[in-house]
């Protein structure tokens, strides 16, 4: 577990149950049936929180909005009360990114607590500055013996399910923001473009659950304004923007950022889309995510614009960040002997070969935004995902899955755990040759958690070809379950900084730990 202040001062970041935590909170009215209006007189306003992001032992990004055309200024230190604060001049924000913007920080200390407050300054007048708004984050700590704690969950505002002021929001976000991790790993649909949010939804035993709602998610999701929308939507709710405050991010995108089951190429045959290319679709969208979340190689100034990436969590953990939508070829039964792009593209594979080989880390994550073994079905004869439902010999885009773990297998790489959401409820499935029709490889364990606030679908069926074996799974037993009849699901990793067990914790909102696997170091296997 990562250590903070000593043990008789409060919790490393007690103080955001207090003043940072009501300056996020009061930044929006309460939640109503729609959206705030925002004001278009007097100061600049942050009213949509502040959020951190790809935080590693010196550097990170911070992220704001702003309601009209503004310089954004960040501020760090070591203490609340901002002693000898260090300064950051950030972006000039303005209606090209949607008045949004990131800051990023260098030159951080590693292992410490950093305040931050962003304050939004009249570009024609430096002077007249908007009220500050404040957060924090720890750094990646470079001592081994400080442990790392993080979350990670998918599926936010899907199949109709959105912001319900009857129930107090998304409070999911307050309970894992009440376990106090290092950072979050949100693993893709982080909104649903294609899923309209309606006023009202019947649940089957009469109860109605009530949405807010917004122009934006009244129709699927076209226009750049429109992703933007879908984006903003989730900060109306104060859990979520408190989370932000307190709980940095690591963020990575899945389908329904721009459409159910997309990919490159892709012509709609869906009445509700006027624009029927995908790919003008995914490139307004990729562009109002990039606004939206603090991503460092999707940030002003960074060359690369791709979603992959490595962020480092100090030398007990490296998070590996996939993108399997971009590069993906289409969806189809899956049956090719040969299938070079595979779900990764060449490119991505060859890096994450490579950089899996680099890494030192004591674990390495594969944060992936599909499950490898479950049969994701898309239509009656196409597939989703990797597996395709013959549990024999690779093929498709198995092939490709199939040269990544012979990979790690043969370069002798130690500490591999796959993480993901998509499936719409949580589970653990551990693969092993022995069971496999593909043989060539390590044992490995993949656990799949979420949705966060989405319907809940029903288990879906293993492909045998890598030997997955399910211990847990808890799943409802019909399509689409509210967030009222089954509560969210997240999950938990704790790695100790004593014996490098990493424990994977399956956890549901107001139930308390479901599943619990501890991994032992320094395996090839597990």
């Amino acid at each position: 577990m990562s250590q903070g202040l000593p043990s008789n001062s409060p919790g490393r970041r007690a103080v955001l149950r207090g003043s940072v935590a009501a300056s996020a909170a009061l930044a929006l009215p309460a939640l109503s049936g729609a959206a705030p209006a925002l004001s278009l007189s007097g100061r600049p306003r942050a009213a949509w929180g502040v959020q951190a992001g790809d935080i590693g032992a010196h550097s990170g990004l911070v992220w704001v909005r702003s309601d009209r055309p503004a310089r954004m200024i960040v501020e760090t230190s070591a203490t609340e009360s901002f002693r000898n604060p260090t300064r950051w001049h950030g972006p000039l924000l303005g209606p090209g990114t949607d008045f949004t913007g990131t800051t990023r920080l260098r030159g951080l200390p590693p292992g410490e607590q950093v305040h931050y407050r962003v304050c939004l300054a009249d570009p024609d007048d430096p002077r007249r500055t908007g009220e500050a708004v404040t957060g924090t984050f720890r750094t990646a700590s470079a001592r081994r013996s400080d442990g790392v704690r993080f979350l990670w969950s998918g599926d936010i505002a899907g199949q109709g399910w959105g912001i319900n002021p009857e129930r107090g929001g998304y409070r999911v976000f307050e309970e894992m923001r009440r376990l106090d991790p290092d950072f979050f790993l949100c693993s893709g649909d982080t909104v649903y473009a294609d899923g309209p949010i309606q006023s009202s939804v019947t649940l089957p035993d009469g109860r109605v659950w009530r949405n807010v709602t917004t122009e934006e998610k009244a129709k699927v999701a076209e226009t750049l304004a429109e992703f933007r929308g879908n984006f903003r939507y989730n900060l109306l709710d104060e859990n979520l923007r408190r989370f932000n405050a307190q709980v940095p991010s690591i963020v990575q995108w899945d389908d329904h950022e721009v459409r159910n089951n997309w990919y490159p190429g892709q012509i709609l045959d869906d009445g509700r889309y006027t624009e029927k290319d995908v790919d003008v679709l995914a490139a307004r969208s990729l562009r109002a995510f990039g606004e939206y979340f603090p991503v460092s190689s999707l940030a002003s100034g960074d060359r690369e614009g791709r979603m992959y990436r490595v962020v480092r969590q100090g030398p007990l953990l490296d998070v590996f960040v996939l993108d399997m939508r971009t590069y993906r070829n289409a969806n189809s039964p899956g049956r090719q002997v040969e299938d070079p792009v595979g779900i990764l593209g060449a490119e991505q594979l060859d890096w994450l070969k490579r950089e899996l080989s680099r890494s030192r880390a004591v674990w390495k994550v594969i944060a992936s935004d599909m499950p490898l073994g479950l049969v994701v079905p898309d239509g009656k004869e196409n597939f989703e995902a990797v597996a395709q439902g013959d549990p024999g010999a690779p093929l498709g885009r198995e092939l490709q899955i199939a040269e990544l773990l012979r990979h790690i297998k043969h370069r002798r790489i130690t500490g591999t755990v796959w993480l993901t959401a998509d499936v719409h409820y949580t589970s653990a499935q551990h693969y092993a040759p022995e069971r496999a029709a593909f043989k060539d490889f390590a044992p490995f364990w993949e656990f799949v958690s979420g949705p966060l606030a989405a319907g809940g679908f029903p288990a879906l069926k293993l492909d045998g070809t890598f030997g997955p074996e399910q211990p847990f799974v808890k799943a409802p037993t019909r399509a689409n379950v509210s967030p009222a009849e089954v509560p969210p699901y997240f999950g938990e990793v704790e790695i100790d900084g004593g014996s490098g067990e990493l424990t994977v914790r399956l956890r549901q909102e107001g139930g308390g730990v479901l599943f619990t696997k501890v991994l032992q170091p320094g395996r090839v296997g597990q």
